[in-house]
């Protein structure tokens, strides 16, 4: 069956609802675009918290980068992928056993191998889509 995304309603929902935002790949670099779809994020009220290895301590947008999904030492309600495709069903596999709810991956990333396994835990999944793109268009029809 082939993949699709939530409808839009659903996705309104879902951003409506979600507080912590794990940034799984968030770059400590305000030049890229996860930093800046992060940032973008974090100024609309959502809680970002940073996840990667290589820059595990430090902090990133305020927030304490962790090196991996099981080490942030709170409850994480979406995960937002910016890793290229191959290393996302690992990703799915991190955000499952943390209890997320929600499996974004950016646009341009798409793994049906990540979307099996968060939707085996009950997760809810997205790809191809931009969470900035999508919060900024709800943000529109809340107020239209």
């Amino acid at each position: 069956m082939a993949f699709e995304n939530p409808s839009r309603e659903e996705i309104k929902s879902i951003l409506e609802q979600v507080g912590n935002i794990a940034v799984v790949g968030l770059s400590d670099k305000s030049d890229r675009t996860s930093y800046m779809v992060s940032y973008a994020m974090q100024k609309r009220g959502y809680r970002i918290i940073p996840v990667n290895p290589a820059a595990a301590g430090q902090t990133i947008l305020g927030e304490t980068c962790y090196a991996s999904l099981e080490e942030v030492p709170e409850p994480v309600e979406l995960v937002n992928v910016f890793r290229r495709s191959e290393y996302c069903a690992e990703v799915a596999r991190e955000a499952a056993a943390i209890g997320a709810k929600v499996l974004w991956l950016q646009q341009g990333i798409i793994s049906q191998e990540a979307a099996d396994i968060a939707q085996e835990h009950g997760m809810t999944v997205i790809m191809d889509r931009c969470i900035k793109v999508e919060d900024s268009v709800t943000q529109a029809v809340r107020k239209g």
